[in-house]
């Protein structure tokens, strides 16, 4: 009976290990509690540490039809963004008028062997590091007499005139996840969630359940408001944009989705996730939600990913790739054109 019995229950033990590696079992996260300052005091990746080759596995096994939906928006000098950022400028560094005119490098001349004029077009941009799609690097809050971000780091130790020295933008690793659509301007039967909205749990799990889609631990979770249907081309209609821009999550939605569904990425089609103005009853913070993610739990946040295609269609669930700049020092990965494959 010994003999049947070990097999069996090494069978079984085998079976649970394989079963809990494929279905993502946290390494870190505790239900109700979240992550925290848990990968070690020199860390600068947070909650992304939490993604493993089998879960990359199962989301890749989302993609059925093929289609590919580009989370990008278009960006330039005239876009919209929030307030507390700089404008972009792109310019003209070297034109073919240009290099002709100036004759300043020697190999573009004819009589050095280019007869045939050949010359190029190269840009110098002047841009924030938190304009258009992006997802906010984990030292891009900071909040104490301390002035630090996540894990402790301090602009006395880790700040500089040339960019963050931790926690850089360089540090966010390819985030290829299970990617849900959470659709509450849909569910609110709205074209765009007013300015000022604030998105609740109830919200959330409403549009979920409207759209039959449950959430995983280790989801890229996006809440769609709509704002991005007025985006245009470039989004240089700024009155029609800020006029729904400001909606979003506070933070018991955002506590909802870490802390009780294990969401390793949270993020929006707005440019702040979160309804910031006014602060919510006893906030300490005009952007407690930035400082809870980044600062607290370590949570990416991915912002102005355009949402509309995968509302269209109802993709709720998709396989999520975000690859960001590898700009060692800026806060965030930015001017992105992530994708959504299903």
């Amino acid at each position: 009976m010994m003999k049947l019995f070990k097999p069996i229950f090494l069978c079984a033990i085998l079976t649970g290990f394989l079963f809990n590696a494929v279905t993502g079992e946290p390494k870190k996260w505790k239900q109700g509690q979240g992550w925290g300052w848990v990968w070690g005091e020199e860390d600068e990746v947070g909650a992304l540490n939490e993604m493993t080759s089998e879960m990359i596995l199962k989301a890749v096994g989302l993609v059925k039809k093929g289609q590919v939906h580009d989370l990008g928006i278009t960006y330039d000098r005239t876009s919209f963004k929030w307030p507390g950022h700089s404008p972009g400028e792109i310019m003209t560094f070297r034109s073919p008028e240009g290099v002709q005119r100036q004759k300043d490098l020697d190999f573009t001349l004819p009589e050095n062997g280019n007869a045939s004029l050949t010359t190029w077009h190269s840009c110098a941009l002047f841009i924030n590091d938190n304009v258009a799609t992006q997802i906010d690097g984990l030292g891009h809050a900071v909040t104490g007499e301390d002035n630090h971000w996540y894990n402790g780091f301090t602009e006395a130790e880790w700040g500089g005139n040339f960019g963050l020295r931790k926690a850089g933008a360089e540090t966010i690793p390819p985030v290829i996840a299970r990617g849900v659509l959470i659709d509450v301007a849909t569910y609110k039967g709205l074209e765009a969630l007013p300015g000022k909205y604030v998105i609740t749990v109830e919200d959330l799990q409403g549009a979920l359940d409207m759209q039959g889609t449950e959430l995983r631990f280790g989801d890229v979770v996006l809440v769609r408001t709509g704002v991005l249907r007025y985006w245009g081309e470039t989004g240089a209609n700024h009155e029609k944009l800020a006029a729904h821009d400001s909606a979003g999550m506070q933070l018991p939605a955002v506590k909802w989705l870490v802390e009780e569904h294990g969401a390793i990425m949270v993020g929006s089609d707005t440019s702040s996730l979160e309804m910031m103005q006014p602060p919510p009853p006893g906030s300490d913070s005009f952007m407690p939600v930035h400082n809870y993610l980044l600062i607290e739990q370590g949570v990416h946040i991915a912002e102005f990913h355009y949402l509309e295609d995968l509302a269209a269609e109802k993709a709720y669930e998709f396989l999520y790739i975000g690859v960001t700049n590898k700009i060692k020092g800026a806060t965030a990965g930015f001017a992105m054109r992530p994708l959504a494959i299903y």
